[in-house]
């Protein structure tokens, strides 16, 4: 999922972008595209929870699968694409859906592009007890990746987050999972709570890398409007966490996993053995994916239709009216926008910052052959003292985060974003026909 301070950096990049004509440009590498593939309920929706989840009420898992497959089949057909590199099951709680469904979603997907042979399955999982545990059964249907959403080892944080496991279902579904799906078994782990100790916070990383496998996810709490916590905080039920103390947690985090050899490939995201989460840095490295499922978003080419330019697709909300919709077209997609190639700059800032490797100026150039990124910088005082403050590093091999600015990173997209919109407008004025009257 996108982080929401994200999602506002991009929703202010399209607004900037609306204003202006762009050309079209063909977009690279078409044959290929990675699956999303959201799984909308859960058994509760935790208190911190802004995701598009439901509740199941009713025995519904034959119909909603019905729809997969279809939704599956067209969209992939739109596509044209020949292959699939890797495929996620999110949600919601994809555990909770029958190691049939998962199956048949794998099987409708290699019937219509071909399902790569190493290609990353993963399915996000929340621990839960031994008596419940469902994952050599995925295993057995073709899952080799799990993502486990521990979240917390204490006990007394998970019933504040809302969660319905345990510390001790925790650790079991972790032992299990490094024994189905040695180095492909990812952690997510949270920090930042109200409450939360620089001292609980250590021992929660302490125990964290005695179980872990070779992947970790960094989350710190954000509270979001609409959620538990939301109306909480406005009743002062607590009071936010310390940004400085935060701040502490997340430096001290990245330090302890570095010095366990992981390594820091992502903002939140850490990794050791080679084992990075593929599925994902096709989301960073602006690749295509087609979204499947309630909710779900997509970024591809409708080749199908003659289209040449990225398209991005959002998939109806809530789950009847997407299935009376699929059942009626074939899709459940709600809106579609062409994306123009500044949008598809912005989304290559904003994301392309959240790796350790950033931006090559060779995939900066196929997108903006007339504006290079040192032009960017040589014409904003702005840019240029981000440098200055080492905050961000441009050379011979592209544009990234350093180490500190990585823990800053939306501060530095604003100015970035703008600069990009600032000598994009000056490119068109220059491109436009002279007025000769």
């Amino acid at each position: 999922m996108i982080p929401s301070t994200t999602r506002l950096l991009l929703s202010s990049a399209r607004k900037l972008c609306g204003a202006v004509k762009m050309r079209s440009l063909h977009t690279k590498n078409t044959e290929e595209a990675a699956v999303y593939v959201h799984w909308p309920y859960c058994e509760k929706r935790c208190t911190y929870c802004n995701f598009n989840k439901y509740i199941q009420r009713s025995d519904n898992e034959d119909a909603i699968r019905a729809c997969l497959l279809k939704e599956a089949s067209t969209l992939i057909q739109l596509s044209q694409v020949r292959s699939i590199s890797s495929v996620y099951f999110g949600g919601g709680t994809p555990n909770l859906a029958s190691p049939h469904t998962i199956g048949a979603i794998l099987e409708v997907i290699s019937q219509n592009a071909l399902l790569q042979q190493d290609a990353e399955v993963t399915l996000e999982v929340n621990p839960a007890s031994i008596q419940n545990s469902k994952l050599h059964l995925f295993r057995e249907v073709g899952v080799n990746r799990v993502s486990i959403g521990v979240q917390s080892f204490d006990d007394s944080e998970l019933l504040f987050l809302g969660r319905t496991h345990t510390a001790c279902d925790a650790l079991h579904t972790i032992d299990e999972a490094c024994r189905l799906f040695p180095g492909s078994t990812s952690v997510d782990i949270m920090f930042g709570l109200p409450g939360q100790s620089m001292e609980s916070w250590q021992r929660t990383l302490k125990t964290l890398l005695a179980v872990c496998d070779d992947h970790v996810s960094l989350y710190q709490l954000t509270i979001e409007r609409g959620t538990a916590l939301f109306k909480q905080l406005q009743s002062e039920h607590f009071s936010p966490p310390d940004e400085e103390l935060t701040a502490h947690m997340y430096n001290f985090a990245r330090r302890t996993l570095c010095e366990a050899s992981f390594h820091h490939y992502e903002v939140s995201n850490f990794a050791r053995n080679g084992a990075l989460s593929r599925h994902n840095l096709s989301y960073w490295l602006g690749k295509q994916y087609i979204g499947i499922g309630p909710g779900a978003h997509g970024r591809f080419v409708a080749r199908a239709t003659g289209g040449t330019q990225r398209e991005a697709r959002i998939q109806t909300l809530e789950p009847d009216p997407w299935m009376r919709e699929v059942i009626q077209h074939g899709h459940g997609t709600r809106k579609v926008v062409e994306q123009n190639d500044l949008e598809i700059l912005s989304e290559m800032l904003v994301f392309g910052l959240r790796t350790d490797t950033g931006i090559t100026h060779e995939a900066w150039q196929q997108l903006s052959p007339s504006i290079s990124l040192k032009h960017l910088f040589d014409a904003s005082h702005k840019l240029k003292m981000l440098q200055k403050l080492e905050l961000v590093l441009l050379d011979e091999s592209g544009l990234r985060c350093s180490w500190k600015g990585l823990a800053v990173l939306d501060s530095l997209l604003v100015p970035l974003l703008s600069q990009l919109q600032y000598a994009w407008n000056q490119m068109e004025k220059e491109r436009s026909p002279k007025d000769t009257t």
